[in-house]
């Protein structure tokens, strides 16, 4: 048996974990929540799918749970290690053996992902209970997004020890949806399925499952907690998170400021912090590897998905008055196709000021965030963002939508802010291209301003942006869960 610790044990159960696999930062926080949890006191556990190639770099492992007949073929856990990490990995080749990606291949969700994440919920449950070999049991199991909303379900519609259990949205946008016939196949009883429990407009919501049967809801910011209660950002779950608003509780991300460290970075120059120095060889370095000018004004960065919620769509339009005024601006991302060609064509339509990767490269964004003056976060509903955090951490001010976890993260350049010497970025709303336009014409004044430039950099690099607090946060939730 094992002995639990001090403060509690904690199933986190997601379905990205870095540095496994990471489609978002929902990764990020699986990956660091852990470590800053144990650094408290707290055991903590994280299952995820054992998708192809991550057995092996499991290293030394054993067998904790195994089923013969797990939503289709048979499924079994193994328990390791991977850095700070306390990995449980469900091998179920039938469910996760494929080419594609974690949810989806050729740009298509594959068909059976309801089974595939009710199979990771149901080992997740069972596990929580103590049914692994070694008698680990979890005094709470915490569920990320829609992937792991029916684990609470299961907890609370089977017969067994009492689990507290927390659901954290990360993005209410994807819920995780199921035909209303597909309700036995997933081992949901038919008395789950009505407005206060899975229903959800005719279909299954595993997130919703998650909402109404978890002790405790939180979410990524404390402005996305109070916008998920309102029609335009609720997607249609804004009544069910007002009826539980007593239980909902935000908790800002953190980043894991050992790898965003821009004096211990390996990607580009060195840089000191304290002095500033570096920025502008990292600067060069950025502009000369995507083939861009030297430009006067501010060279500015996206690194994001691209798509409409991330508001890439209003940059094309916005981009000519910010080149004229000797800005310009690397773009590293991949989405939609239809955005994709935009940012090309842009780049076409602007050598040597615009240029775009099309795709993904996690020591180039280090790189673009250390040359960067300027990072664009415009999107129209953002839970948290890591984005502008690390745009914080590096020196390149963010310019950002006033939503969610932006807004709580990024005190905007207003008469007053600069006044108190206390703004880190620049912050416009609403969210449409004449807002963004007026956000770039003030980056292009204060980076004209260099003592106010350098001023605004330093403050934003000084924000306390690491997993402490939040970690806090989550554990005295918790405690208060389990008594």
């Amino acid at each position: 048996m094992v002995e639990k610790t001090q403060a509690g044990q904690v199933l986190s159960v997601a379905s990205e974990c870095v540095p496994l696999i990471k489609t978002g930062g929902l990764a990020d926080v699986a990956g660091a929540l852990p470590g800053a949890l144990g650094a408290l006191g707290w055991d903590v556990r994280t299952i995820l799918p054992a998708y192809p190639g991550l057995l092996a770099r499991l290293g030394k492992a054993r067998e904790i749970w195994s089923d013969p007949d797990l939503f289709g073929g048979p499924g079994r856990v193994l328990l390791g290690r991977v850095g700070a990490v306390r990995i449980a990995l469900l091998d179920a080749p039938h469910l996760y053996a494929r080419d594609g990606g974690p949810y989806s291949v050729a740009g298509k969700d594959y068909p059976d992902n309801p089974e595939r994440f009710a199979a990771l919920c149901w080992a997740a449950a069972a596990l929580a209970r103590g049914a692994g070999a070694d008698g680990w049991r979890a005094d709470v199991l915490h569920a990320h997004d829609w992937q792991a909303g029916l684990a609470p379900a299961y907890l609370r519609y089977a017969d067994g020890p009492r689990v507290a259990t927390v659901q954290t949205i990360h993005n209410i946008a994807f819920q995780g949806l199921a035909p209303a016939t597909r309700l036995a196949a997933l081992r949901l009883p038919a008395g789950a399925y009505q407005t206060n429990g899975v229903e959800f407009w005719g279909s299954i919501s595993a997130l919703k499952a998650g909402l109404v049967t978890a002790d405790a809801l939180t979410t990524v910011s404390q402005t996305y907690a109070n916008e998920l209660m309102r029609p335009e950002f609720g997607m249609g779950l804004q009544g069910v998170i007002a009826e539980r608003a007593s239980a909902l509780h935000g908790i800002l991300n953190g980043i894991d400021t050992d790898v965003w460290n821009p004096e211990t970075d390996p990607e580009g120059p060195a840089f000191n912090a304290a002095r500033m120095t570096g920025k502008t060889a990292a600067r060069a370095v950025l502009a000369a590897e995507f083939g861009l000018e030297q430009v006067p004004g501010p060279l500015a960065i996206v690194v994001s998905r691209l798509t409409g919620q991330k508001g890439i769509d209003l940059l094309p339009g916005v981009l000519p008055d910010f080149i004229a005024s000797g800005g310009g601006l690397a773009v590293l991302g991949t989405g939609d196709p239809l955005l994709e060609a935009a940012m090309t064509e842009a780049a076409t339509s602007f050598p040597g000021r615009v240029s775009a990767r099309i795709g993904y490269d996690e020591g180039l964004s280090h790189r673009m965030f250390k040359g960067a003056d300027a990072v664009l976060v415009p999107s129209r509903f953002e839970p948290c963002g890591l984005t502008q955090m690390y745009g914080l951490r590096y020196g390149a001010v963010p310019v950002v939508a006033a939503t969610g976890g932006l807004a709580d993260t990024v005190i905007g350049a207003g008469p007053a802010s600069l006044a108190a010497k206390a703004a880190t970025g620049i912050t416009f709303h609403p969210v449409d291209g004449l807002a963004l336009a007026q956000a770039l014409r003030q980056l292009v004044t204060l980076h004209a301003d260099k003592p106010a430039w350098r001023a605004l950099q330093r403050r934003g690099m000084q924000a306390e942006l690491g997993w402490g607090r939040a970690a806090e946060s989550y554990g005295a939730l918790y405690r208060s869960l389990i008594g």
